[in-house]
């Protein structure tokens, strides 16, 4: 048994190497396949080191394996990559479910189920944040599911009452916690935290517009992370914290970043109710402005003989599952000497790195892809811009307009290039609620329909050009 004892830790040392090696390969388009595999070796060796230990009861795992794995094995299969937001989640759900539930094993078995005992400080701490942590990130993901899927309106909901009500049960949660903790455990008010946590990622979430979502997601996918280091120190696991550590900070650091792609603080974000103003002011204020309409012929004509044009993808983009006829359509334009590029958005879509997946999955060359500061400052040499489907992140208004809902975030800047073409089923807001001043510009022309189907008509008469 000595001959384990050593070997175990030396396999969590080096499943922790392969997931530090895995992330730095994930940073570039190159490598990030070989850093996938490399990670999940890593995750391969810390099962098994874990499954060697003695005093394991094989039936259950063996049965959690097959289950879990059976409907992996369905979702990868049948899930839509156009549902890839959804899907991470739920993942972040069942991520913040499991770690819960460990918590909640090892304080039945610690307090000997009906309570009385004091916990040790060092498990209770563990025991406690993974129970909290995990009760909010699970029911926190549901709701954003929900939003994403439309189970659960996607408008910002700005009600005091729900604020007050999360902060009262953060607050009542913290102090069962630390009385479990300090005094004496007491079942009934273990399963009260529980309750406020659950109910508190409800209210964690429900105030939040669809707009957020992308930030939202990443936050919680951080909260998984940090339910799993916990869980790991419930169950004495290295391997477990420090994958559910690394985990935690990449979520914390993209959300920093994705803040910062909009201009806005986390507590923006999470507190304002981004995305409930009306967007009727706006719509009376452009009443006397005319959107100019274009169709596929002149749109071809347009296109077929730029020299540089760029495609700025959106959440309208998913929705039509267009990623392959924009691929197709540029590379069309490419065979015709035309220099395509497609500028994506950090907050694009409604996950961190939405777009990116979807231009991904239609073999987008990594070298076309570019951020927006790399092309605003030469908008003007861009002969066409064509916006498919997004409609905030070109919104004039948040450079121009310091008091607009989005005022001071960065956009992409289309409405500079010498022609911009939108297409948009129509003249609806954003998120944002407010209406897109680039709709009624000299050089805007609106392309009314779905993503997929106007591309592919584009398409065909670039072709007879």
């Amino acid at each position: 048994m000595s001959g384990f004892s050593t070997a175990i830790p030396l396999a969590y040392l080096a499943s922790a190497v392969l997931f530090i090696l895995g992330i730095k390969r994930l940073s570039h388009p190159d490598t990030a396949a070989g850093g996938n595999r490399l990670a999940a070796i890593g995750m391969l060796l810390a099962v098994i080191a874990t499954l060697l230990e003695s005093g394991l009861e094989y039936t259950w795992i063996i049965a959690g394996v097959a289950i879990g794995g059976l409907i992996g094995g369905v979702m990868a299969r049948t899930v839509k990559m156009t549902a890839m937001p959804e899907m991470v989640a739920v993942f972040n759900g069942f991520g913040g479910a499991a770690s819960g539930l460990v918590a909640v094993g090892e304080y039945l078995r610690v307090a000997g189920g009906a309570g009385g005992e004091t916990l040790a400080i060092d498990s209770g701490v563990s025991i406690m944040a993974g129970t909290l942590i995990g009760a909010v990130t699970f029911s926190g993901s549901m709701i954003a599911f929900g939003k994403l899927q439309g189970f659960v309106t996607g408008n910002a909901i700005s009600n005091p009452l729900v604020k007050f009500s999360a902060g009262l049960l953060l607050g009542v949660a913290v102090v069962l916690a630390v009385y479990l903790v300090g005094f004496e455990s007491n079942l009934a008010f273990y399963w009260g935290l529980i309750a406020a946590a659950l109910i508190l990622g409800v209210l964690f979430v429900i105030p939040i517009g669809g707009a957020d979502m992308p930030v939202v997601v990443a936050l919680l996918n951080s909260y998984s992370g940090l339910a799993a280091a916990s869980a790991g120190f419930v169950l004495g696991n290295n391997a477990l914290i420090i994958s559910g550590a690394l985990v935690g900070a990449s979520g914390l650091i993209l959300t920093g970043i994705m803040c910062r792609a909009m201009n806005r603080s986390l507590a923006n974000v999470l507190f304002s109710a981004f995305g409930t103003g009306s967007a009727t002011a706006g719509r009376a204020a452009d009443g006397d402005r005319v959107a100019t309409p274009i169709e596929a012929e002149d749109s071809a004509m347009v296109l077929g003989y730029a020299s540089q044009v760029i495609f700025v993808p959106g959440y309208g983009l998913a929705v039509a599952q267009a990623q392959h006829r924009v691929r197709e359509l540029a590379d069309l334009l490419t065979e015709r000497g035309v220099s395509v590029r497609y500028c994506v958005h950090p907050v694009a879509g409604r996950m961190p790195g939405h777009m990116n997946v979807l231009l991904a999955e239609a073999n987008v060359p990594y070298e076309q892809l570019c951020e927006p500061e790399d092309v605003n400052p030469d908008m003007e040499n861009i002969d066409v811009a064509v916006v498919v489907g997004a409609n905030d992140v070109v919104n004039p208004l948040a450079r121009d307009d310091p008091s607009s809902p989005i005022g001071g975030m960065p956009i992409i800047e289309t409405d500079r290039a010498k022609t911009c073409i939108v297409i948009k089923r129509s003249l609806s807001v954003g998120y944002a609620g407010i209406d897109n001043p680039l709709f009624y510009l000299r050089n805007n022309r609106m392309f009314f329909g779905d993503a997929s189907d106007a591309l592919a008509r584009i398409t065909e008469e670039v072709k007879q050009l």
